[in-house]
């Protein structure tokens, strides 16, 4: 007991009836019945309702103070009588007297409610995140994230690992993002760059001879925001362990991961043993290496179906000829869906920037035939051929697409969730994981033509690492992986490549020469000089992984203190201008735009 509490505003029950108890916290609510005034008091542990009698000389004090004002008060348990019990509180048993108060905080004019979790202006929302974090979703949301945290720190040292925290100034390397960089005062001319991930220093701990090795490690990137990424800095679980190989990854990060989603949601998992998914098929089946595995719907490549002489639909055969592909979606039993239906997705996927989808539904009366605007351009043994690739029956539908393969890969992906919400086929109640294996090495650019990593630098390539074709990068597979859970990417991670004169040839093909990898990686690839260990790691997104629990659609969410979508903190006013004493120091002019 202190002297501003003797329970917290969660504790007390009719066992403390008649107690005499003092509660501290911020004003949630009032309700003035005239005679009575009662008040919901809030602390970091739920409500307590207060309530004070007219004739008590501090109920004209209470009436007026502002809510969100924090308070102290002393008085009596009594218990409620069963018509105003409230079964949603925990202290919905009882109520207290208050004898006394005490103003320990006062409030001004709030910029927003507190007590509602309604939808409110994201700006004010930023501005005043200490206000904001007072609303009971997203502060239960930040509760959740200190308890995932926590579990997972107890879960990794049961399991063996150590915990270690590696640099935050550093140097800059490639891991595909802009990085932070931080000018040296001591090294005029010279900056350090915030870490995109420890991804060096973890390797360099099993070189150092720790076996298992584990943070929750703040990672900055100078990026833009999206719903599930953060603009600046965000965490994840940093893990590496020596000796081991793919499997022994993933039956580590399983065995996490199955704990404490069963931990922290009462949702279903559907297989708790994750499957393992190419990146190819991935790629073919669902159209992106993010795939929800609650959407049963699948896709289907139908290229070869319009090369045929019985298919008539041009429009798509001469993109065909010139190299485009054709992907199709089923959908089950849709054949007395309304032509609305159909016209909306089509509708949708040229607001999406495609040039639409082509959409039929198989019946048949004496013979096969398809039933829709395109239908009419397909013979019967050709919709047969397209039935037996699909899967399709009598009463199905099928939307198809066509264009260059990453554009038909990208609206296929959206097409399927588009079509999976619009029928209402996924179970919000469920998580699915799967991981995606077998990522290639390389991959060209877009722009540039040029050959480029694809993933992770520093991974290690699959097959016999004496007589891996490097005429031919594009077909070289790497020990890389991603771990998906319902749709969003929670971790990438590799098999890492311990051998230094593998890393040169490896990074000769995205065009680096010696010297470049010497400069850029001389820590690295000197440690790796003096006997490595096989080793391998991934690293889960913290951010990620509470945004899931917390059945959130933004990660802003569960961010205790998050950056707008221009990365600037509106409450702190960052980032700012720096003084000119400041710039001297630090060797550095400003250079005014015209």
């Amino acid at each position: 007991m202190n002297k501003y509490r003797t329970h917290n505003c969660a504790e007390l029950t009719k066992k403390n009836k008649d107690q005499s108890i003092i509660l501290s916290g911020w004003i949630n609510k009032k309700r003035d019945h005239g005679n009575l005034l009662f008040i919901d008091l809030r602390d970091n542990y739920g409500l307590t309702q207060c309530v004070i009698d007219k004739s008590n000389k501090f109920f004209k004090d209470l009436e007026k103070i502002q809510l969100e004002s924090v308070i102290k008060i002393k008085g009596t348990v009594v218990e409620r009588s069963k018509e105003t019990i409230n079964s949603d509180l925990k202290t919905g048993e009882i109520e207290i007297n208050i004898v006394s108060f005490e103003l320990l905080g006062t409030c001004k004019e709030l910029p927003m409610p507190i007590f509602s979790d309604q939808d409110y202006a994201e700006e004010i929302r930023l501005k005043y995140r200490f206000l904001d974090l007072r609303r009971k979703k997203i502060h239960e949301n930040i509760i959740l994230r200190s308890n995932v945290i926590s579990f997972i720190r107890n879960k990794m040292q049961e399991l063996d690992f150590l915990e270690f925290q590696t640099p935050i100034l550093t140097s800059s390397s490639p891991e595909g993002a802009r990085d932070f960089l931080v000018p040296s005062r001591l090294n005029p001319g010279k900056f350090y760059a915030l870490p995109q991930a420890p991804q060096q220093f973890k390797q360099l701990v099993m070189v150092s001879g720790f076996d298992k090795y584990f943070q929750i490690a703040p990672c900055f990137r100078d990026e833009d925001a999206r719903a599930d990424r953060s603009p600046g800095e965000f965490y994840q679980l940093d893990l590496e362990m020596s000796f081991v190989e793919q499997e022994d990854i993933f039956n580590v990060v399983e065995k996490l991961m199955v704990s404490l989603f069963k931990k922290f949601s009462s949702k279903k998992i559907i297989n708790e043993n994750f499957p393992r998914i190419s990146y190819e098929d991935s790629m073919l089946k669902y159209g992106t290496d993010k795939p929800d595995l609650r959407n049963p719907l699948s896709i289907s490549d139908l290229t070869n179906i319009f090369t045929r002489e019985d298919v008539k639909f041009d429009i798509f055969k001469k993109l065909v000829s010139k190299g485009s592909k054709v992907r199709s979606i089923l959908t089950k039993k849709t054949k007395d869906k309304p032509r609305s239906f159909f016209d909306n997705i089509d509708k949708w996927a040229k607001e999406e920037g495609a040039s639409g989808l082509a959409y039929f539904t198989f019946e048949k009366d004496k013979q096969i035939t398809a039933k829709g605007p395109v239908g009419k351009f397909f013979s019967e043994e050709s919709l047969k051929e397209i039935m037996k690739i699909t899967s399709a029956e009598v009463g199905d539908s099928i939307f198809f697409a066509c264009g260059k393969i990453n554009e038909v890969e990208k609206i296929s992906s959206l097409a399927r969730d588009k079509i999976a919400k619009d029928l209402n086929l996924i179970n919000e109640n469920e998580f699915s994981f799967c991981w995606i294996i077998d990522y290639p090495m390389f991959e060209k650019d877009q722009i540039t033509n040029k050959i480029k990593f694809s993933h992770n630098p520093f991974s290690m390539p699959q097959g016999d690492i004496k007589n891996i074709d490097f005429k031919n990068p594009l077909n070289i597979k790497a020990y890389q992986y991603d771990i998906v859970c319902n749709g969003v990417e929670l971790s990438s991670g590799a098999i890492r490549n311990h051998i230094p004169e593998l890393m040169y040839k490896l990074f000769s093909v995205a065009g680096y020469d010696k010297k470049e990898v010497d400069e850029k990686f001389k820590g690295m690839i000197n440690a790796l000089s003096y006997g490595a260990p096989p080793h391998g790691g991934i690293a889960p997104g913290i951010d990620r992984i509470v945004m899931l629990l917390a059945n959130e659609k933004n990660i802003r969410e569960v961010t205790m203190f998050p950056m707008n979508q221009n990365a600037q903190d509106l409450m702190m006013n960052a980032p700012s201008e720096i003084s000119e004493n400041q710039l001297k120091e630090l060797n550095l002019s400003l250079k005014k735009k015209k």
